[in-house]
């Protein structure tokens, strides 16, 4: 797969393009009822194509030839009635399949959506979103036309150009030889298009989300870009990306643009042909002029099928890399799913132990070794540490992002391996430095924590935790509308929101990372006493590097070189001198 990089291009697996076809063609299995409609259909405007010739040799060599004016005229009003019918037909197969087409679309796209929600942190750190959204809009959408024409294009062509030849070697097997006399150039020439093209096309579904990635990545940190004024530097990787994308189309376009020179000249050929040895064998008498006539017609009908089915092999071969590409997420296993044997796991009381548990992100880095510790019910854990000692690491291996390498997690005895994801997750409550707020009212975002929780109960959880105030104050109160991301609450109050998220939640295992890093002093010294109520009654983790926001923990982890070198009270560190004592007086020395 891909690396986390915006220029680097994806890496990807070839699979055998029928693979991939058949793969895509099941989700029309769903639709068994219609698309035997559509094929019936097709069927009756098929039987009427073929039969027009057939009037038309009629009318010539019979009707005019006999001059039967009423036979004529009558043959006109049953031509004019089943093409009436035909075009009917047409519209009819064209509705049907369209809705198919688009319900099968939305299905490709929620599975898709549906399996990335299941995939663990690792996926999405080995990516830019914008590559994960090309995929799910982008990709999904290259569908729609492949999946309509094959059933409008690939089944009733393919008879068509049977029943044409069948048609024709009945009537007069030398034209139809000469009709099809450039058939196996066009054979080869459409394989050896194809075999490049493919490959082309690939490359340009790389590009194109190279590209999205970019755009992506530079809308969400616009604020960094106009803050350094480096709108220079973003434009001109943008056109650069902007020109590797358009140079990838134009190859790709260039080599799928010669299918229809090459059918083109073919059926140039084939037509030469038969005329030559019609006219031939018109002199000799041995043709009438209406069955060449027919015949030219045929002619039409058989190469307008291949001029069709060869936009539709284009159109896969443009395509089916797109295909290929959603197929290849959804063959991505998730790191952390159920095992086969799990149970749900019951209304717990917090205790957590570890038990020599080793955790590595890759080979190279050992982030934790041989830890082990019993945190008992109800209790206060502060982790403290620098940087990248894996205080952040030891949470989310307890909401188990991220599975260990050797040792066990249990939580109130419950291996959390035996344990259903869900049920484990529903128990935690998890808020960090950079809380999430969605779109749509303030009083949505809330319940997000519980989804059934009553008008009451959130308010209740906004006051508990100091955010009721400003939120009455706002326009709409609870019903505030958040734009995006949260934009235009200050970072204070996006945090007591995500606070009272969480609050309404009522987990029995509560995470704090970094919660109260971008409050500014004010406003946490209102959070505090909310925190408190949040704290009280529940297991808590609170990673800080404010160590008086964690004063009152019952226990002080010091996380460092692979694992806890100091714990206990923040009186009972002071007293080490060790660690702690060195980041207690580096921040408060100078107060």
């Amino acid at each position: 797969m891909s690396v986390n990089a915006i220029r680097d291009d994806e890496k990807s697996v070839s699979v055998g393009k029928i693979k991939t076809l058949l793969r895509l063609f099941r989700y029309l299995l769903t639709y068994k009822k219609e698309i035997i409609l559509v094929l019936l259909i097709m069927a009756c405007t098929v039987t009427i194509t073929l039969v027009n010739p057939l009037i038309v040799e009629h009318a010539i060599d019979v009707n005019i030839a006999n001059k039967d004016t009423k036979s004529l005229l009558q043959l006109g009003i049953i031509a004019v009635i089943i093409n009436t019918i035909l075009i009917l037909l047409v519209k009819l197969r064209m509705y049907i399949m369209a809705k198919i087409s688009n319900n099968v679309l939305l299905t490709v796209r929620q599975d898709l959506y549906t399996h990335i929600q299941k995939l663990s942190f690792g996926f999405f750190d080995s990516r830019p979103t914008g590559k994960i959204l090309a995929r799910i809009i982008g990709d999904v959408n290259s569908l729609k036309d492949v999946l309509s024409n094959s059933v409008t294009t690939l089944i009733p062509d393919f008879i068509t150009i049977c029943a044409v030849v069948a048609i024709m070697m009945l009537k007069n097997f030398r034209l139809a030889l000469a009709a099809m006399i450039s058939l196996p150039l066009l054979i080869i020439c459409m394989w050896l298009i194809q075999v490049y093209s493919h490959m082309r096309w690939r490359i340009h579904r790389k590009k194109s989300s190279n590209l999205n990635a970019f755009i992506h990545e530079d809308l969400s940190g616009i604020r960094i870009v106009q803050s350094f004024t480096a709108e220079g530097e973003t434009a001109a990787a943008f056109d650069d990306l902007l020109a590797e994308h358009r140079d990838s189309f134009v190859k790709a376009v260039r080599l799928s643009d010669a299918f229809g020179p090459v059918i083109d000249f073919c059926w140039g050929l084939g037509m030469v042909s038969l005329y030559f040895v019609g006219v031939k064998m018109t002199g000799n008498q041995s043709v009438p002029v209406g069955t060449l006539i027919a015949f030219g017609t045929y002619i039409s009908m058989f190469w307008r099928p291949i001029m069709n089915l060869s936009n539709f092999y284009n159109q896969l071969i443009t395509n089916i890399s797109g295909a290929e590409r959603i197929f290849e997420i959804m063959d991505t296993k998730p790191e952390i799913e159920d095992g086969d044997k799990v149970v749900e796991l019951p209304e717990i009381n917090g205790e957590v132990i570890f038990n020599e548990v080793s955790f590595a992100y890759d080979k190279d880095t050992q982030v934790l070794k041989d830890v082990s510790f019993h945190i008992k019910p109800g209790e206060t854990i502060a982790l403290v540490g620098p940087t990248g000692a894996g205080k952040t690491t030891i949470v989310n291996l307890i909401s188990r992002f991220y599975d260990v390498q050797s040792g066990d997690i249990y939580i109130d005895n419950y291996n959390i391996k035996n344990v259903s994801i869900e049920s484990l997750r529903q128990q935690m409550g998890i808020m960090t430095q950079d809380n999430f707020l969605f779109s749509g009212t303030i009083k949505d975002n809330l319940r997000y924590g519980k989804l059934d929780a009553t008008d009451e109960e959130i308010i209740a959880a906004a006051k508990a935790v100091n955010a009721h105030d400003f939120i009455i104050k706002l326009e709409k109160g609870y019903d505030t509308e958040l734009k995006e991301r949260g934009s235009g609450l200050s970072a204070g109050q996006k945090q007591l929101l995500a606070f009272a998220r969480t609050m309404v939640s009522m987990p029995k295992i509560l995470i704090l990372d970094e919660a109260t890093s971008s409050i500014d002093t004010h406003t946490e010294l209102l959070v505090q006493q909310g925190i408190e109520t949040l704290l009280k009654g529940r297991t808590s983790f609170v990673i800080a590097h404010r160590l008086s926001t964690i004063q009152k923990a019952d226990r002080i982890f010091v996380i460092d070189d692979q694992g806890i070198k100091e714990q206990g009270t923040s009186q009972e560190l002071l007293a080490l001198k060790g660690m702690y004592y060195d980041l207690y007086m580096a921040q408060f020395k100078n107060l």
